[in-house]
């Protein structure tokens, strides 16, 4: 006798990808990915496309997959879908040395992640409004009309 079918995680109008063991650090992989968070998908693709660091081009294979995933797996319409969790976990550290003067050595961490993206299918008409951190001091234009 075999195991019994676990349950779907996720509701029926989200579809994941997962990526692990990428050879980039948590925190350099956690700017990437919060870029993209809350995005519409073909949006956060067109971000990923023209980022210049180096590791979206992974995040960006597995918002692809998402994708992917959404509309052959789910039957999800590809137009609707947004990014609705981009999570990013700490993997293995493999640990090195580096040599140093008079005998001693230091270590070298090299750091892996995991990246969980969920995609969702949402009504075109309600866009979810970025997370916009109010600002601290005076704009440009108050400060220039003040003081004279």
């Amino acid at each position: 006798m075999s195991k019994p079918k676990a349950e779907r995680g996720l509701s029926d109008n989200q579809a994941e990808a997962i990526a692990r063991n990428i050879r980039v650090s948590p925190r350099k992989l956690n700017l990437v990915a919060g870029s993209i968070r809350n995005l519409p998908a073909s949006r956060a693709i067109a971000d990923l496309t023209f980022s210049k660091r180096r590791i979206a081009k992974q995040v960006k294979k597995t918002l692809e997959s998402a994708i992917a995933n959404a509309e052959n797996n789910h039957q999800l319409d590809v137009d609707k879908l947004y990014v609705k969790l981009a999570e990013v976990g700490r993997g293995i550290v493999m640990r090195r040395f580096h040599a140093r003067g008079r005998g001693r050595s230091a270590t070298v961490e090299k750091w892996f992640s995991h990246l969980k993206i969920v995609v969702e299918e949402r009504e075109a008409s309600a866009p979810v409004p970025r997370d916009v951190k109010p600002g601290r001091g005076k704009t440009a234009t108050s400060a220039a009309g003040e003081g004279a």
